[in-house]
């Protein structure tokens, strides 16, 4: 009993270090972010690009990335919730991890609805379905009609990807069944459509943009609320015949629950003020991308029901990873 009390007493002082070091000012050493990626992929580049911008404008702050791939994110977001909750470490969850594994993985090692407080929504992107530049599908409407006739393929850059299950919603609210072929990456995944494998895939822009507008992908739909600038002649799912469909690729920065309340308000202020700046805005549409922002609370509530709409999805799938 001594050694509990003894135990919690360190943890009380160390929480009570950690509010006065955020109220004399917040940040007094380096902040670390956990990316769960490898360098270079789409979390870690977002990440990058916004430390990059807090740095530029305020000299107090010092990002160490800490990149720690692995089981689809799971690894790097189990550090991060297991970290001390001193408000230096920090988190780039996204949908894979924070939404689609919770239900894609039988076993989890963290409790992703519990073990992270939120701190701010970086930004969202849609999935463009892209056919080869001579199929014979153009529009949803020609999918479908495909669909009757044939077993069409359907590609992804591995299960449980926001694209494998943005397609399997998709096939469920149209009404029709496709095969799906998994992939490692996006990069086999498109040689694969290019060279008649598959018929369809479900991708996230930057990887796809490119070949479209060199003519050697034809997007047929974006699953957006609205069109993307980059691609202003693509109509969205919602727009083709299946009103509401909305299917989005997100990414945020979390802590660890129980993270001084000064430290995520910090973050998420100089965050929310580097989204606004127009080079970033510029950036992010020019990937297909758009900036987000909001408070932690919204954060919160965003989460909550997007882990419960890609859950249900990767439910009714059958998507399983044990």
């Amino acid at each position: 009993m001594k050694t509990f009390h003894r135990l919690a007493l360190c943890a009380t002082l160390a929480l009570h270090g950690a509010l006065a070091a955020a109220q004399a000012g917040f940040p007094t050493q380096p902040v670390k972010i956990v990316v769960p990626f490898p360098p270079a992929g789409g979390t870690d580049v977002l990440t990058r690009l916004v430390v990059n911008e807090i740095t530029a404008k305020d000299t107090r702050w010092n990002f160490v990335i800490d990149n720690k791939p692995g089981a689809g994110g799971n690894i790097g977001l189990d550090a991060v919730a297991k970290a001390r909750k001193d408000g230096y470490t920090f988190g780039a969850g996204q949908t894979a991890n924070l939404a689609i594994n919770p239900a894609l993985y039988s076993r989890m090692p963290f409790d992703a609805a519990k073990d992270f407080a939120p701190v701010v929504l970086l930004a969202s992107q849609p999935v463009v379905l892209v056919v080869r530049a001579d199929s014979a599908i153009h529009t949803l409407a020609d999918l479908k009609t495909q669909s009757k006739s044939r077993q069409l393929t359907m590609a992804s850059a591995g299960t449980g990807t926001v694209g494998h299950v943005a397609g399997e919603m998709f096939a469920r609210r149209a009404g029709i069944q496709v095969m799906h072929v998994p992939y490692k990456g996006a990069g086999p995944a498109i040689t694969d459509m290019l060279g008649g494998q598959t018929d369809i895939y479900f991708a996230t822009p930057p990887s796809v943009i490119s070949m479209v507008k060199a003519g050697k992908l034809r997007a047929v739909a974006v699953t957006s609320g609205q069109r993307i600038e980059v691609l202003p002649d693509v109509p969205t799912v919602a727009e083709s015949g299946y009103p509401g469909f909305v299917a989005e690729d997100w990414k945020a920065l979390v802590a660890p629950a129980g993270t001084p309340a000064e430290a995520v308000e910090a973050l998420n202020a100089v965050a929310n003020a580097a989204l606004k700046r127009p080079d970033v805005i510029a950036r992010l549409r020019d990937e297909g991308s758009a900036a987000r922002g909001g408070t932690p609370a919204e954060l919160g509530a965003f989460m909550k029901s997007e882990q419960a709409r890609w859950g249900t999805a990767v439910r009714e799938s059958g998507a399983r990873v044990d």
